[in-house]
């Protein structure tokens, strides 16, 4: 599997794996049964996001993911990872997680930081995240970087 620049002419396919509300609540924390393709073509024109395809070995999209660069923080953060339904549960979570923070670090070695959130409910994502290699920040981190956020996260962080 590698990753590839996303192209907003797959937004429309990305868009049909957040099936149903709790996926799409996981996703991107979004009340509803599913995000309009249009919507995941604007998130990858931001000038703060980088977003990805993971391909397979035929080249067809596995997974989503985006690099948030913010340069005030010093940090870049994995946001928005989704998997296929055909592909979960099979280790590609962890292989989009790990293809993210290599690209972070090879493209953003100036920003040494790498985080994560996560719905804590989400305890699948918390598994591949630390099968990754990410940890979770201490309490008072994820209280402090809780304030202002419309739910209160989960924030993991890649050990330098």
């Amino acid at each position: 599997m590698s990753l590839q620049t996303f192209d907003p002419v797959h937004a429309e396919l990305v868009a049909s794996w957040g099936d149903g509300h709790e996926v799409v609540r996981a996703w991107c924390a979004v009340e509803g049964d599913r995000v309009p393709a249009d919507v995941v073509a604007a998130w990858s024109q931001a000038d703060d996001v980088e977003a990805f395809l993971l391909v397979d070995d035929a080249a067809d999209p596995v997974a989503y993911g985006e690099l948030w660069v913010d340069d005030e923080e010093g940090e870049v953060e994995l946001a928005r990872l989704l998997v296929a339904p055909e592909h979960r549960g099979r280790g590609v979570g962890r292989a989009l997680t790990r293809a993210l923070s290599v690209r972070a670090h090879e493209t953003h070695p100036e920003l040494p930081t790498v985080i994560l959130r996560v719905r804590p409910e989400n305890e699948q994502a918390i598994r591949c995240y630390t099968g990754a290699g990410f940890v979770a920040v201490p309490e008072a981190e994820q209280t402090s970087w809780n304030q202002g956020q419309r739910f209160a996260y989960h924030w993991m962080a890649l050990p330098g």
